[in-house]
């Protein structure tokens, strides 16, 4: 007879879902440095001029996991108080075109507004003029492993 013997499973490595709020330009950076290297579809972004919101879905790379390969996690970040949303240097059209995140900023014109401006790899951007800085991120819950790290050159 085969005597049966416990084993404790390995601990689970736990990864909270992120929720962040940015107020001023140096809460921006803490998001902007969250969402670096997101992709996103072009059809999952959009701007409602009677909610004066702009909202983009994202697969964003989890930087905070710290492993090699790291994880994705479905994303979704809105901009709040949005008069106008501005884009150049992609096709709005190409629904299904993929575009990556690589930094968001903010630049104050008549303090409190100012502008919100989402750079992507390739030189589209998204310009967001606002009456203030309200943002927020909110990871939704998918996490699957990444493809691989991203990585930059520096010139």
């Amino acid at each position: 007879m085969l005597a049966m013997t416990s084993i404790d499973p390995l601990p689970k490595a736990t990864m909270t879902d992120l929720k962040l709020l940015a107020l001023d330009s140096e809460d921006l950076e803490i998001v902007s440095a969250h969402v670096q290297d997101a992709v996103v579809r072009v059809g999952d972004m959009g701007y409602s001029k009677n909610d004066r919101r702009f909202v983009l879905l994202m697969n964003r790379y989890a930087w905070e996991a710290g492993d090699k390969r790291g994880q994705r996690k479905r994303a979704g970040l809105h901009f709040d108080h949005v008069t106008a949303a501005h884009a150049e240097g992609f096709d709005l059209n190409s629904k299904d075109g993929v575009l990556e995140l690589l930094a968001v900023t903010f630049e104050p014109t008549d303090a409190p507004a100012g502008q919100v401006l989402l750079t992507f790899a390739g030189g589209g951007r998204v310009r967001l003029d606002a009456e203030c800085l309200e943002a927020r991120l909110r990871d939704l819950g998918g996490v699957w492993a990444a493809r691989a790290q991203p990585k930059h050159d520096v010139d």
